[in-house]
């Protein structure tokens, strides 16, 4: 029956679907000194995993090798639908009816998606009665979640990424959006695909995010915000992004002045419009618009790139994965800066205040269409249009003989 997750949800649910606790507990990576950064977990959600490769050498896979498997059969899914969108109601319908009524599946999304205006008509009455919803930022829906399905574009991705600050469960995103970039899928054959993933055929690809914490330096007038830990009178809070960290000027028409420290030492000072730390999935993001090289998912690194700086040598460059990164407001700055975590949370740092960055080591499991190099250059070709050109003529046996 239909009913909405309240702060006891987990309890409720136990309860009502008599669900058993995951096979394993989630474990806190502690950040290790490796430049290689932590090893990312290889649990998804309550159920999942990835399948180990016995001919791995020195425990690290080949990325064309990476495959998802499940401890258990997977019982419930999380739809992400783009809201408001017509054009999504009859695929968004198809897909309720598919997992509900044929796999016999337990469907949750967000409460705002489910009282959308546009799917709020006598055809979805039936589909309503078998969903289960939640609300962002209030319930938590990390143990109940086996895998994840987007209806969307890359944006549904991201917003998946940012319900989960721990473990993720896998996720498997349809292109029904404007780019794709992140979405392999076709909706056309939905059926056949969505069963090869509940039965374990697919494979994955571990897209790294970064654990940003954001820590605000106390202020008679300021406000305690969620997501927030007050420490020595500082206000820390912690987030998990999957595309990029951007700090610019904000609203200001003076020059951003931010100081970048890499693992403790101070390595230059960003003046321009901004500066973008960003994961390897996000240098197709933003970052590939500012200038940088476009980086695969699966190389562990981390991309910082200067928005228009002030500087004709300030390119952008590629550090290990396993460093820490700060950005702080310079003595010198005329202005405030401003930071957002891939398009949202956005809000201003004062002097004092600081952005600490590092490789999370709860990666986003997304499931390919092929395998993560092939989806990957494809994107590149079919999204961003990588290397088209003319071709060039070739040459007549009468210009060959100048």
């Amino acid at each position: 029956c239909h009913f909405t997750i309240m702060p006891s949800f987990i309890t409720h649910c136990l309860s009502v679907f008599q669900r058993t606790k995951p096979a394993w507990n989630y474990v806190r990576c502690a950040r290790t000194q490796s430049l290689h950064g932590p090893s990312p977990v290889t649990t998804f959600g309550p159920k999942a995993c990835m399948l180990k490769n016995p001919k791995a050498v020195m425990h690290i896979q080949d990325p064309a090798s990476q495959r998802l498997t499940w401890n258990k059969p997977p019982k419930s899914v999380l739809i992400i639908k783009k809201i408001r969108d017509t054009s999504l109601l009859q695929p968004f319908k198809e897909l309720c009816i598919f997992l509900t009524q044929q796999k016999n599946m337990i469907v949750y999304m967000e409460r705002k998606v489910i009282e959308d205006p546009a799917i709020a008509n006598e055809s979805f009455v039936s589909i309503k009665k078998n969903i289960c919803t939640f609300r962002e930022d209030y319930d938590d829906i990390s143990n109940c979640v086996d895998f994840i399905i987007c209806l969307g574009g890359d944006g549904t991705l991201l917003y998946a990424s940012s319900l989960f600050q721990e473990s993720v469960p896998p996720v498997m995103a349809f292109h029904l959006g404007s780019l794709g970039f992140l979405t392999p899928f076709n909706f056309d054959t939905f059926q056949s695909q969505v069963t090869q993933v509940i039965e374990g055929n697919a494979a994955i690809i571990l897209r790294s995010r970064l654990e940003v914490k954001v820590v605000k330096e106390y202020r008679e007038n300021g406000s305690v915000e969620e997501m927030s830990l007050v420490t020595n009178g500082n206000k820390t809070m912690q987030y998990q992004v999957l595309n990029e960290v951007v700090v610019d000027r904000g609203p200001s028409s003076y020059l951003s002045n931010v100081d970048l420290f890499l693992d403790g030492h101070l390595i230059t000072t960003v003046q321009g419009d901004g500066v973008i730390v960003s994961t390897p999935t996000g240098s197709t993001a933003y970052a590939v618009a500012a200038g940088a090289t476009m980086i695969h998912p699966n190389v562990p690194a981390i991309m910082i790139t200067p928005i228009c700086p002030h500087s004709l040598s300030f390119r952008p460059i590629v550090v290990p994965a396993g460093v820490e990164l700060k950005i702080m407001l310079s003595r010198d700055a005329r202005n405030t800066a401003w930071v957002s975590l891939d398009g949202r949370k956005r809000q201003e740092i004062a002097y004092g205040d600081s952005i600490t960055i590092t490789t999370s080591c709860f990666p986003v499991p997304s499931i390919c269409f092929r395998d993560p190099v092939n989806d990957w250059f494809e994107s590149l070709a079919q999204c961003l249009h990588w290397n088209v050109r003319k071709k060039q003529d070739h040459l007549s046996s009468e210009e060959e003989e100048f």
